[in-house]
């Protein structure tokens, strides 16, 4: 199976955008092994949910790309 990098980002409510404040990198990048990007994404966020059990999901932005090979 192919190798992925995952990061997921969380954007700003409108009412923080405003203030000045920007995206938020909750998760990674880090390595995941799945069979397309779409099981990638999923298994992050299956994988880590107690490391962002705040984070309201509607603002998430999970960001998949296939692993560099250099």
């Amino acid at each position: 199976m192919p190798l992925f990098e995952v990061a997921i980002i969380e954007h700003p409510t409108k009412k923080d955008a405003e203030e000045g404040k920007s995206e938020r990198l909750i998760f990674g990048p880090t390595a995941v092994i799945a069979r397309d990007s779409q099981g990638a994404a999923v298994s992050a966020i299956l994988d880590n949910t107690e490391k962002f059990p705040s984070v309201d999901k509607s603002r998430m932005e999970i960001i998949v790309r296939p692993f560099s090979k250099g």
